[in-house]
């Protein structure tokens, strides 16, 4: 087993589930130390893992997110990684059937808390001279039935350009990757709460088809083949890349 975080310190933020609770299990497995962050309290099962520290928090709210960073400093002594990993479509839809306050709630779960948890951790950083920071995208920013999800995708993008540009030359590296369709188990604590209506499957269907035809490869990818990514761009393997957002959609460039 490759070791190629050991005794690095990594903030993981939406680590109860999915992709965020892989990353934390196969970065515990390479030596990291770890601060797991969700809003749900399922993410006190990582607890055990290796030495990590588990933290439930609205990361929609700055004040939360300089929380985490704080605890991270005061456990570990330093923050060398950040994983952005809160987001995800909470309605799919086309966008004329948005209401105004379903945009607004799209946005702040899938743009507020990359550009909050980078705007706490980075002085860190700063004082430090070094840190890798790994934003999730998404591939939906050119999709179907997801423009506002699409829209604060698109943001997440910028935000590692444009951090990446300033930052560079003080030590600290900014990449994201934009997953595509991927495999996951369902969610124990779904996005949305309501059941959803049978036309609202068949727009949700429409994301799938479209999902699977834009992509080369033509299937959905798995998690440990978005991880994979991540773990890359948050490991000094990558010690020369900065500012890149990576495609991981079989094909699909997004």
């Amino acid at each position: 087993m490759s070791k190629r975080f050991q005794d690095k310190v990594a903030v993981i933020t939406g680590a109860a589930q999915g992709i965020g609770r892989r990353v934390a299990e196969r970065m515990a497995e390479e030596g990291a130390r770890l601060v797991v962050v969700d809003r749900s309290e399922l993410v006190h099962e990582l607890d055990g893992i290796g030495p990590v520290l588990c933290l439930t928090a609205d990361l929609e709210q700055f004040a939360d997110c300089q929380r985490v960073m704080m605890a991270a400093l005061e456990h570990f002594g330093r923050l060398d990684i950040l994983v952005n990993n809160v987001g995800g479509t909470i309605w799919a839809k086309p966008f004329e059937h948005y209401r105004a306050g379903e945009i607004e709630a799209e946005v702040r779960r899938s743009l507020f808390p990359t550009l909050w948890c980078c705007h706490a951790a980075l002085p860190h950083m700063l004082e430090q001279g070094s840190g890798a920071i790994v934003n999730v995208s998404s591939i939906a920013t050119r999709g179907v039935n997801r423009v506002p999800y699409g829209a604060a995708k698109g943001g997440v993008n910028a935000l590692t350009a444009c951090l990446a540009f300033e930052t560079a030359e003080r030590g600290i590296r900014v990449n994201a990757t934009a997953p595509g369709g991927t495999e996951a188990p369902p969610r124990r604590i779904p996005r949305n709460a309501a059941e959803p209506s049978e036309q609202e499957k068949r727009w949700y269907q429409q994301i799938v088809d479209q999902t699977v035809q834009s992509s080369l490869m033509k299937r959905y990818g798995t998690i440990d083949e978005q991880v994979g990514a991540i773990l890359f761009l948050a490991s000094d393997e990558a010690a020369y890349i900065t500012g890149v957002t990576l495609p991981v959609g079989g094909g699909d460039l997004g």
